[in-house]
């Protein structure tokens, strides 16, 4: 018998280690994978919403690091020399998504491209600068949803809002 319960014990802890190793290597921060809308076997996640900007996503993960909530967004392209604004913007949005709905201020967020990854800041300033690009795109439209693009049947086919859109393909 105890050499069963320290066999199990050994297996629990190589698998920890592998997985950790595997955390690191997708270029995830270590801690407790809490959300994930990238698994395929998985049903969508629900996406988080804040009510006083209307703004809604999913981030690709959530990571809880002790109290902290770190979302990440992966990008399946090689890097750039600094990272695209649109993408800053998105690991931003996120950062403000999570705080609304949870109350937990993430410091940053993680934006993953294939071969590397950015840490984004997600400091005071940063919030502002987010708040005003969200006020000048309401601005734009007010009232009215965006239209949808459904120019790649593929990416529409992928698509996490697909069961509730009425422009589906």
């Amino acid at each position: 018998m105890l050499g069963l319960t320290l066999f199990l014990f050994v297996l629990a802890l190589v698998l920890l280690w592998q997985g950790q190793r595997e955390q690191r290597r997708a270029g995830l921060p270590l801690g407790r994978l809490l959300y994930t809308d990238l698994h395929p076997l998985q049903p969508t996640e629900r996406a988080f919403f804040d009510p006083h900007t209307g703004l809604t996503g999913k981030p690709d993960y959530v990571v809880q690091q002790g109290e902290v909530l770190i979302p990440v967004e992966v990008k399946a392209r090689e890097a750039p020399l600094q990272p695209y604004l649109g993408h800053v913007y998105q690991v931003l949005a996120y950062c403000l998504l999570i705080e609304s709905q949870t109350g937990r201020r993430p410091p940053y967020g993680i934006l993953r491209y294939r071969n590397r990854t950015f840490a984004i800041d997600y400091t005071p300033q940063a919030e502002q600068t987010l708040r005003a690009l969200i006020a000048e795109m309401q601005a734009i439209a007010p009232g009215r949803a965006p239209a949808r693009s459904h120019a790649e049947t593929a990416r529409c086919a992928r698509c996490g809002y697909r069961l509730h859109c009425d422009q589906r393909l």
